[in-house]
């Protein structure tokens, strides 16, 4: 198989050319969203037993770790050679347990989509969040989305015929706890009126007259969240039509 980066090239300029593992798309997958739990692993894989052979065999070239961090299916993290063997100048680390709610809810909402028949034949790439803050620096101080889904110039649905949101780049939020409706808002109008990417300098991050950086945000929600960002959406008067509210895939909790 032919693996690519979230940016849409191929992942470290070949990198994983003679990688000794099978399913390397699900460990980049794995690498790209942190770490992943063995359950959504099987959904990646083919199956609960094709994810443990995957995660032993990962484990025994030192590409991988595993661990139960939470509650459920154990957790998987790729290593520092398992990063270097996919080509991916990712930062290694166990997944912060703080963040488990959330990595396992974003992954959940990757899986959901890329599974969509619109979405293979649109040939669409997530750019996930440790991709954009890896590209371009710890250190940022702006919020990042969970990650940015880019649909091709060319993009056609599963019907061959051209899909209208082709070109587009979406940002994503998964939305677990509710924030205040404040801070969502500011959240959401940072995101509507940006135009440059993430890591540009302060003068490129939104230039009157230049479009916008993402023609939508798609917030997935819990139902404890939903209610603080249906009224953040409200708060932005007619830019509330580039808010897209959707319920987070049922398996995305914890």
């Amino acid at each position: 198989m032919t693996s690519s980066s979230g940016d849409g090239r191929p992942l470290g300029g070949g990198g994983t050319r003679g990688l000794a593992v099978r399913d390397v798309g699900a460990l980049v997958f794995a690498a790209d969203m942190y770490g992943i739990q063995l359950d959504q692993l099987a959904r990646l894989a083919g199956g609960e037993r094709s994810a443990r052979a995957a995660a032993a065999r990962w484990r025994e070239l030192g590409y991988a770790e595993t661990a139960r961090l939470s509650t459920g299916a154990a957790w998987l993290w790729v290593t520092r050679a398992g990063l270097a063997a996919c080509g991916l100048g990712y930062t290694p680390a166990k997944p912060a347990l703080s963040r488990l709610a959330h990595i396992r809810a974003v992954a959940a909402a990757r899986i959901a989509l890329e599974a969509t028949a619109g979405y293979r034949a649109a040939n669409a790439f997530w750019r996930c969040e440790r991709r954009i803050r890896s590209r371009h620096g710890v250190g940022l101080r702006q919020h990042l989305p969970d990650a940015e889904v880019h649909w091709p110039d060319e993009a056609c649905g599963a019907d061959g015929a051209p899909i209208r949101w082709a070109g587009e780049c979406w940002a994503v939020e998964a939305e677990l706890t509710p924030k205040s409706v404040a801070r969502t808002t500011a959240i959401m109008r940072a995101i509507l009126l940006r135009t440059g990417d993430y890591g540009c300098t302060v003068a490129e991050v939104s230039v009157p007259g230049h479009p916008p950086r993402h023609a939508r945000a798609l917030y997935l929600c819990s139902p404890a969240a939903l209610s603080t960002v249906l009224r953040a959406r409200a708060e932005l008067g007619p830019w509330s039509a580039r808010i897209e509210v959707r319920d987070l895939p049922p398996d995305a909790p914890l």
